[in-house]
């Protein structure tokens, strides 16, 4: 590589660490926002697929979300006891009203994040990649943020 094609670093101070107390408060928030993926990714695939092809199916998430159809019936059962998702054996996958709820805040807020991104000149391969994590743990002052640069931009 030349010197012309380097990227000048540039140095941004990092703050200091946070008292123990909001440090733990940020871990509990993570594993919270980790824990709450799944559903979001399940509810999210399941929309998208009963757009698509108007029925969302054991086979066509596992395939989706590149899980075992064991793993998806077990996640299912767990969505129905929350409320997102009611199911029958043998039958298609439907979103009750809070699942369909989440779903378009998912999906709104994964479109947020792509813009966000791609607007900072992101490739957008990488932009999708990294929105699928980014926006499950995006805050909503954060997305807030996001969406107001991009208002700016346009």
């Amino acid at each position: 590589m030349n010197s012309g094609s380097r990227r000048k670093a540039v140095a941004v101070k990092a703050p200091a660490r946070p008292p123990p107390q909001r440090q733990a408060e940020t871990f509990r928030r993570s594993r919270r926002d980790r824990a709450a993926e799944t559903t979001q990714d399940y509810v999210e695939a399941i929309a998208d697929l009963a757009a698509a092809r108007g029925q969302a199916r054991v086979v066509d998430l596992a395939r989706r979300l590149g899980v075992t159809h064991v793993t998806v019936n077990r996640t299912l059962a767990r969505l129905q006891a929350a409320g997102y998702v009611s199911t029958q054996p043998y039958r298609a996958i439907f979103l009750t009203e809070p699942g369909r709820t989440l779903a378009t805040e998912c999906k709104r807020r994964h479109e947020t994040v792509v813009a966000f991104l791609l607007s900072l000149g992101v490739p957008e391969r990488a932009a999708e990649l990294d929105a699928e994590g980014i926006e499950h743990h995006v805050s909503p002052e954060t997305l807030a943020a996001f969406e107001n640069a991009l208002k700016k931009k346009s």
